[in-house]
Protein backbone atom coordinates (compact mmCIF):
# COMPACT_ATOMS: atom_id res chain seq x y z
CA UNK A 1 0.00 0.00 0.00
CA UNK A 2 1.38 3.40 -0.96
CA UNK A 3 1.68 6.31 1.46
CA UNK A 4 -1.21 8.09 -0.27
CA UNK A 5 -3.41 5.00 0.05
CA UNK A 6 -2.52 4.63 3.74
CA UNK A 7 -3.44 8.28 4.28
CA UNK A 8 -6.76 7.88 2.46
CA UNK A 9 -7.67 4.77 4.43
CA UNK A 10 -6.64 6.42 7.67
CA UNK A 11 -8.76 9.50 7.03
CA UNK A 12 -11.87 7.46 6.30
CA UNK A 13 -11.18 5.33 9.37
CA UNK A 14 -10.87 8.50 11.46
CA UNK A 15 -14.18 9.74 10.10
CA UNK A 16 -16.04 6.55 10.98
CA UNK A 17 -14.46 6.29 14.43
CA UNK A 18 -14.64 9.96 15.46
CA UNK A 19 -17.49 11.76 13.67
CA UNK A 20 -20.10 9.23 14.79
CA UNK A 21 -19.24 9.99 18.43
CA UNK A 22 -19.86 13.75 18.12
CA UNK A 23 -23.19 15.33 19.11
CA UNK A 24 -25.26 15.71 15.95
CA UNK A 25 -25.22 19.56 15.88
CA UNK A 26 -21.43 19.54 16.32
CA UNK A 27 -20.99 16.99 13.53
CA UNK A 28 -23.22 19.05 11.23
CA UNK A 29 -21.23 22.23 11.89
CA UNK A 30 -17.98 20.38 11.29
CA UNK A 31 -19.32 19.08 7.96
CA UNK A 32 -20.28 22.57 6.83
CA UNK A 33 -16.89 23.95 7.86
CA UNK A 34 -15.05 21.26 5.90
CA UNK A 35 -17.34 21.85 2.90
CA UNK A 36 -16.75 25.60 2.94
CA UNK A 37 -12.99 25.15 3.22
CA UNK A 38 -12.97 22.77 0.24
CA UNK A 39 -15.19 25.12 -1.75
CA UNK A 40 -12.90 28.09 -1.11
CA UNK A 41 -9.87 26.13 -2.36
CA UNK A 42 -11.69 25.54 -5.67
CA UNK A 43 -9.94 22.26 -6.42
CA UNK A 44 -10.70 20.08 -9.42
CA UNK A 45 -13.72 18.48 -7.78
CA UNK A 46 -15.37 21.82 -7.01
CA UNK A 47 -14.63 23.11 -10.51
CA UNK A 48 -16.12 19.97 -12.06
CA UNK A 49 -19.19 20.21 -9.83
CA UNK A 50 -19.72 23.79 -10.97
CA UNK A 51 -19.26 22.84 -14.63
CA UNK A 52 -21.84 20.08 -14.24
CA UNK A 53 -24.28 22.49 -12.61
CA UNK A 54 -23.83 24.82 -15.59
CA UNK A 55 -25.49 22.14 -17.75
CA UNK A 56 -28.24 21.45 -15.24
CA UNK A 57 -29.02 25.17 -14.75
CA UNK A 58 -27.99 26.68 -18.11
CA UNK A 59 -29.45 30.10 -17.30
CA UNK A 60 -27.26 30.48 -14.21
CA UNK A 61 -24.56 33.11 -14.30
CA UNK A 62 -21.18 32.94 -12.50
CA UNK A 63 -22.59 34.18 -9.18
CA UNK A 64 -25.46 31.67 -9.18
CA UNK A 65 -23.11 28.82 -10.13
CA UNK A 66 -20.78 29.79 -7.30
CA UNK A 67 -23.72 29.71 -4.86
CA UNK A 68 -24.79 26.33 -6.22
CA UNK A 69 -21.33 24.80 -5.89
CA UNK A 70 -21.04 26.00 -2.29
CA UNK A 71 -24.46 24.52 -1.48
CA UNK A 72 -23.45 21.39 -3.38
CA UNK A 73 -20.33 20.91 -1.29
CA UNK A 74 -22.33 21.39 1.90
CA UNK A 75 -24.80 18.78 0.70
CA UNK A 76 -21.94 16.44 -0.21
CA UNK A 77 -20.39 16.79 3.25
CA UNK A 78 -23.80 16.28 4.83
CA UNK A 79 -23.86 12.96 2.99
CA UNK A 80 -20.45 12.01 4.43
CA UNK A 81 -21.29 13.24 7.93
CA UNK A 82 -24.49 11.20 7.95
CA UNK A 83 -22.73 8.18 6.50
CA UNK A 84 -20.03 8.26 9.16
CA UNK A 85 -22.75 8.47 11.81
CA UNK A 86 -25.29 5.99 10.38
CA UNK A 87 -23.81 2.90 12.10
CA UNK A 88 -24.43 4.60 15.48
CA UNK A 89 -27.99 5.76 14.69
CA UNK A 90 -30.83 4.06 16.50
CA UNK A 91 -33.49 2.27 14.49
CA UNK A 92 -35.89 5.10 15.37
CA UNK A 93 -33.44 7.74 14.12
CA UNK A 94 -33.14 5.89 10.81
CA UNK A 95 -36.92 5.49 10.48
CA UNK A 96 -37.53 9.19 11.10
CA UNK A 97 -34.53 10.36 9.05
CA UNK A 98 -36.12 9.72 5.65
CA UNK A 99 -39.58 10.60 4.35
CA UNK A 100 -40.21 9.26 0.82
CA UNK A 101 -43.20 9.85 -1.41
CA UNK A 102 -44.53 6.97 -3.49
CA UNK A 103 -43.12 4.15 -1.34
CA UNK A 104 -46.23 2.16 -2.32
CA UNK A 105 -44.62 1.56 -5.73
CA UNK A 106 -41.91 -0.39 -3.91
CA UNK A 107 -44.13 -2.32 -1.53
CA UNK A 108 -46.72 -3.08 -4.22
CA UNK A 109 -44.00 -4.30 -6.56
CA UNK A 110 -42.54 -6.64 -3.94
CA UNK A 111 -46.02 -7.90 -3.02
CA UNK A 112 -46.47 -8.93 -6.65
CA UNK A 113 -43.59 -11.37 -6.11
CA UNK A 114 -41.55 -10.52 -9.21
CA UNK A 115 -38.79 -8.51 -7.61
CA UNK A 116 -38.01 -4.78 -7.71
CA UNK A 117 -35.03 -2.77 -8.95
CA UNK A 118 -34.53 0.68 -7.42
CA UNK A 119 -32.29 2.88 -9.58
CA UNK A 120 -30.91 6.10 -8.11
CA UNK A 121 -28.62 8.95 -9.17
CA UNK A 122 -25.96 10.41 -6.88
CA UNK A 123 -28.52 12.57 -5.06
CA UNK A 124 -28.45 13.33 -1.32
CA UNK A 125 -27.77 10.17 0.76
CA UNK A 126 -28.55 6.86 -0.95
CA UNK A 127 -27.04 4.97 2.00
CA UNK A 128 -29.61 6.51 4.35
CA UNK A 129 -32.39 5.58 1.91
CA UNK A 130 -31.09 2.01 1.92
CA UNK A 131 -30.90 1.90 5.71
CA UNK A 132 -34.49 3.15 5.86
CA UNK A 133 -35.61 0.32 3.57
CA UNK A 134 -33.96 -2.34 5.73
CA UNK A 135 -35.02 -0.74 9.03
CA UNK A 136 -38.43 0.85 8.46
CA UNK A 137 -39.77 -1.61 5.89
CA UNK A 138 -37.77 -4.60 7.12
CA UNK A 139 -36.78 -5.46 3.54
CA UNK A 140 -33.24 -6.69 2.81
CA UNK A 141 -31.69 -5.86 -0.55
CA UNK A 142 -28.65 -6.44 -2.70
CA UNK A 143 -26.40 -3.80 -4.23
CA UNK A 144 -22.99 -3.57 -5.86
CA UNK A 145 -19.86 -1.61 -4.97
CA UNK A 146 -16.91 -0.64 -7.12
CA UNK A 147 -13.57 -1.95 -5.93
CA UNK A 148 -11.61 0.90 -4.38
CA UNK A 149 -7.95 1.38 -3.66
CA UNK A 150 -6.60 0.64 -1.20
CA UNK A 151 -8.34 -2.70 -0.69
CA UNK A 152 -8.72 -1.92 3.00
CA UNK A 153 -10.89 1.09 2.09
CA UNK A 154 -13.12 -1.11 -0.08
CA UNK A 155 -13.41 -3.51 2.86
CA UNK A 156 -14.46 -0.62 5.11
CA UNK A 157 -17.25 0.35 2.72
CA UNK A 158 -18.47 -3.21 2.37
CA UNK A 159 -18.51 -3.72 6.15
CA UNK A 160 -20.27 -0.38 6.62
CA UNK A 161 -23.05 -1.20 4.16
CA UNK A 162 -23.41 -4.77 5.36
CA UNK A 163 -23.79 -3.33 8.86
CA UNK A 164 -26.79 -1.38 7.57
CA UNK A 165 -28.43 -4.60 6.38
CA UNK A 166 -27.35 -4.64 2.74
CA UNK A 167 -25.89 -7.52 0.74
CA UNK A 168 -22.93 -6.01 -1.14
CA UNK A 169 -21.48 -7.57 -4.30
CA UNK A 170 -18.23 -6.57 -5.92
CA UNK A 171 -18.72 -4.86 -9.28
CA UNK A 172 -17.49 -7.75 -11.37
CA UNK A 173 -19.53 -7.90 -14.57
CA UNK A 174 -21.31 -11.16 -15.36
CA UNK A 175 -20.81 -12.64 -11.90
CA UNK A 176 -22.54 -9.75 -10.11
CA UNK A 177 -25.24 -9.54 -12.80
CA UNK A 178 -26.08 -13.23 -12.39
CA UNK A 179 -26.42 -12.92 -8.62
CA UNK A 180 -28.63 -9.84 -8.96
CA UNK A 181 -30.84 -11.68 -11.45
CA UNK A 182 -31.22 -14.61 -9.04
CA UNK A 183 -32.22 -12.30 -6.19
CA UNK A 184 -34.86 -10.69 -8.41
CA UNK A 185 -36.25 -14.01 -9.65
CA UNK A 186 -36.65 -14.96 -5.99
CA UNK A 187 -38.83 -11.85 -5.53
CA UNK A 188 -36.11 -9.78 -3.87
CA UNK A 189 -34.99 -6.15 -4.01
CA UNK A 190 -31.94 -4.76 -5.83
CA UNK A 191 -30.74 -1.16 -5.44
CA UNK A 192 -28.30 0.40 -7.95
CA UNK A 193 -26.77 3.86 -8.30
CA UNK A 194 -27.19 4.32 -12.03
CA UNK A 195 -26.43 7.80 -13.35
CA UNK A 196 -22.84 7.32 -14.53
CA UNK A 197 -21.16 4.70 -16.71
CA UNK A 198 -17.81 5.37 -18.35
CA UNK A 199 -17.51 1.99 -20.03
CA UNK A 200 -17.99 1.16 -23.67
CA UNK A 201 -21.06 -0.85 -22.60
CA UNK A 202 -22.86 2.24 -21.27
CA UNK A 203 -26.10 3.29 -22.96
CA UNK A 204 -26.07 6.73 -24.55
CA UNK A 205 -28.87 8.97 -23.33
CA UNK A 206 -29.94 12.56 -23.72
CA UNK A 207 -29.31 14.24 -20.37
CA UNK A 208 -30.04 17.93 -19.98
CA UNK A 209 -29.73 18.37 -23.74
CA UNK A 210 -26.40 16.59 -24.23
CA UNK A 211 -25.23 13.01 -24.62
CA UNK A 212 -24.08 10.98 -21.62
CA UNK A 213 -23.69 7.27 -20.82
CA UNK A 214 -25.65 5.43 -18.16
CA UNK A 215 -25.42 1.76 -17.19
CA UNK A 216 -27.50 -0.80 -19.06
CA UNK A 217 -27.78 -3.09 -16.01
CA UNK A 218 -31.09 -1.88 -14.52
CA UNK A 219 -32.96 -2.14 -17.83
CA UNK A 220 -31.40 -5.51 -18.71
CA UNK A 221 -32.23 -6.95 -15.30
CA UNK A 222 -35.84 -5.83 -15.63
CA UNK A 223 -36.13 -7.42 -19.07
CA UNK A 224 -34.52 -10.71 -18.08
CA UNK A 225 -36.28 -11.23 -14.75
CA UNK A 226 -39.65 -9.46 -15.06
CA UNK A 227 -38.80 -7.29 -12.05
CA UNK A 228 -40.24 -3.80 -11.78
CA UNK A 229 -37.79 -0.97 -12.44
CA UNK A 230 -38.41 2.07 -10.23
CA UNK A 231 -36.43 5.33 -10.44
CA UNK A 232 -35.82 7.05 -7.11
CA UNK A 233 -34.78 10.65 -6.50
CA UNK A 234 -33.68 12.15 -3.17
CA UNK A 235 -33.15 15.62 -1.76
CA UNK A 236 -32.48 17.57 1.42
CA UNK A 237 -34.42 20.49 2.80
CA UNK A 238 -33.69 22.67 5.83
CA UNK A 239 -34.74 19.94 8.26
CA UNK A 240 -32.76 16.94 9.56
CA UNK A 241 -35.05 14.71 7.47
CA UNK A 242 -34.09 13.65 3.94
CA UNK A 243 -36.90 13.64 1.38
CA UNK A 244 -37.39 11.33 -1.56
CA UNK A 245 -39.67 10.13 -4.32
CA UNK A 246 -40.19 6.63 -5.68
CA UNK A 247 -41.30 7.19 -9.27
CA UNK A 248 -43.78 5.00 -11.18
CA UNK A 249 -42.36 1.90 -12.90
CA UNK A 250 -40.36 2.12 -16.12
CA UNK A 251 -42.16 -0.32 -18.40
CA UNK A 252 -40.46 -2.74 -20.77
CA UNK A 253 -41.44 -1.75 -24.36
CA UNK A 254 -43.59 -4.32 -26.12
CA UNK A 255 -41.63 -4.23 -29.38
CA UNK A 256 -38.03 -3.92 -30.49
CA UNK A 257 -34.77 -5.74 -29.93
CA UNK A 258 -33.18 -6.10 -26.52
CA UNK A 259 -30.79 -3.27 -27.39
CA UNK A 260 -33.65 -1.02 -28.47
CA UNK A 261 -35.67 -1.79 -25.35
CA UNK A 262 -32.65 -1.12 -23.15
CA UNK A 263 -32.10 2.24 -24.83
CA UNK A 264 -35.72 3.30 -24.30
CA UNK A 265 -35.77 2.21 -20.66
CA UNK A 266 -32.42 3.78 -19.82
CA UNK A 267 -33.58 7.05 -21.38
CA UNK A 268 -36.69 6.89 -19.17
CA UNK A 269 -34.44 6.48 -16.15
CA UNK A 270 -32.32 9.43 -17.28
CA UNK A 271 -35.45 11.57 -17.63
CA UNK A 272 -36.62 10.67 -14.11
CA UNK A 273 -33.17 11.41 -12.71
CA UNK A 274 -33.09 14.74 -14.56
CA UNK A 275 -36.44 15.75 -13.06
CA UNK A 276 -35.12 15.25 -9.54
CA UNK A 277 -31.75 16.85 -10.24
CA UNK A 278 -33.37 19.90 -11.86
CA UNK A 279 -35.53 20.43 -8.76
CA UNK A 280 -32.60 20.05 -6.35
CA UNK A 281 -29.34 20.52 -8.27
CA UNK A 282 -27.32 21.30 -5.15
CA UNK A 283 -27.98 17.76 -3.86
CA UNK A 284 -26.49 16.08 -6.95
CA UNK A 285 -22.99 15.02 -5.91
CA UNK A 286 -21.39 14.64 -9.32
CA UNK A 287 -17.81 15.80 -8.87
CA UNK A 288 -16.62 13.81 -11.91
CA UNK A 289 -16.99 14.13 -15.66
CA UNK A 290 -20.23 12.71 -16.99
CA UNK A 291 -21.14 14.09 -20.42
CA UNK A 292 -19.46 12.62 -23.48
CA UNK A 293 -18.21 16.05 -24.53
CA UNK A 294 -16.05 16.09 -21.39
CA UNK A 295 -14.77 12.52 -21.73
CA UNK A 296 -12.20 10.79 -23.87
CA UNK A 297 -13.03 7.55 -25.71
CA UNK A 298 -14.43 4.81 -23.48
CA UNK A 299 -11.75 2.23 -22.71
CA UNK A 300 -13.87 -0.58 -21.27
CA UNK A 301 -15.55 -1.26 -17.92
CA UNK A 302 -15.21 1.64 -15.49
Amino acid sequence: MSAAERLTDGLYGLGWSTVKKLPEPVAARLGRAVADAAWKRRGKGVQRLEANYARVVPEAGPERLSELSRAGMRSYLRYWTESFRLPAWSAERVRTGFDPEGAHHLTDGLAAGKGVILALPHLANWDLAGAWVTTSLGIPFTTVAERLRPETLYDRFVAYREGLGMEVLAHSGASAFGTLARRLRDGGLVCLVADRDLSAAGVEVDFFGERARMPAGPALLAQQTGAQLLPVTLWYDDSPVMRGRVHPPVEVPEGGTRTEKTAVMTQALADAFASGIAEHPEDWHMLQRLWLADLGPAKGPA
